[in-house]
């Protein structure tokens, strides 16, 4: 494995771990009515690279579970991202 993929996958564990905490984090708020972290914050993370922790954070927290634009979004980023990762492995890209 060469340098950039040794960073990308550092940046994708550290990216999806911050995603999947701050989930938790925001159900936790959530439920003690305090204040709230932006569903834009949420769904940018996930667009980022953290969708596989957000989902997880989703799923393990029941957060955001009937919110369409997560219910849908979330595995739309999933898919958008897996598929360009084939596309950039196959194409030698990255």
């Amino acid at each position: 494995m060469n340098t950039l993929h040794s960073y990308l996958a550092y940046y994708l564990l550290a990216i999806n771990a911050v995603a999947f905490i701050v989930y938790g984090i925001d159900k936790y708020k959530a439920k003690k009515a305090k204040w709230r972290i932006p569903e834009t914050t949420l769904l940018l993370l996930a667009a980022i690279g953290g969708s596989i922790g957000a989902w997880a954070g989703m799923r393990l927290w029941h957060h955001k579970t009937m919110h369409k634009k997560f219910k849908y979004g979330i595995p739309i980023i999933i898919i958008l991202q897996v598929a360009l990762a084939v596309y950039l492995h196959t194409n030698n890209i990255v």
